[in-house]
């Protein structure tokens, strides 16, 4: 099982490791971070963040309930009160290791029952480059429906662009979810 616990400075470095090469990063943030990641991006990144009250965006390390350790990364943000809506970003699973074993699932149900639960909402979207096959199955068995395709979004490097793929899930559709599980 998977738990969310805000990420801060102690969790910087480890952060840094996985960002090993600037097409992990692109994949992660988009043009949001420079390869190599540094630890100044990182006081930016957190700034103004985790805070229940003010922030519009809260930032998770995921730790694995059997073993203590961070195996990932991810984040909620442009959360909008009015709307009641959010929007997951920079989903990583960082240890390659715990890749295929659940894990992207868990970290994505964690910050559904904190969207959904805590923070009322009502839509979640997210967007994933439509090359990472394994991250839309992942969104897909979380319940997340995709909603369309924008092309050539990023560009990536001289030649080639990265389409991006709209997914989001509502309130009720995760509420129907939820009572699916409990009945099985």
């Amino acid at each position: 099982m998977i738990k969310l616990e805000y990420f801060d400075r102690e969790d910087f470095q480890q952060l840094i490791e996985w960002m090993n090469s600037e097409h992990l990063i692109t994949n992660w943030a988009g043009s949001l971070f420079k390869y190599p990641l540094t630890e100044d991006s990182l006081d930016w990144y957190i700034e103004d963040t985790n805070k229940i009250d003010s922030s519009d965006a809260f930032i998770y390390k995921a730790v694995s309930t059997i073993t203590g350790k961070t195996v990932g990364h991810i984040s909620l943000g442009s959360i909008s009160d009015k709307n009641r809506s959010a929007r997951i970003s920079r989903v990583l699973v960082g240890n390659t290791v715990e890749r295929g074993k659940g894990v992207c699932t868990g970290m994505i149900k964690a910050i559904l029952k904190i969207g959904f639960e805590d923070l009322k909402l009502h839509r979640i979207s997210l967007g994933v480059y439509d090359f990472n096959t394994s991250a839309i199955r992942c969104y897909e068995k979380a319940g997340f429906v995709k909603e369309g395709l924008m092309r050539d979004v990023l560009r990536y490097d001289e030649n080639t662009y990265w389409s991006l793929i709209e997914m989001s899930i509502l309130e009720d559709e995760w509420k129907k979810l939820q009572k699916t599980h409990l009945m099985n």
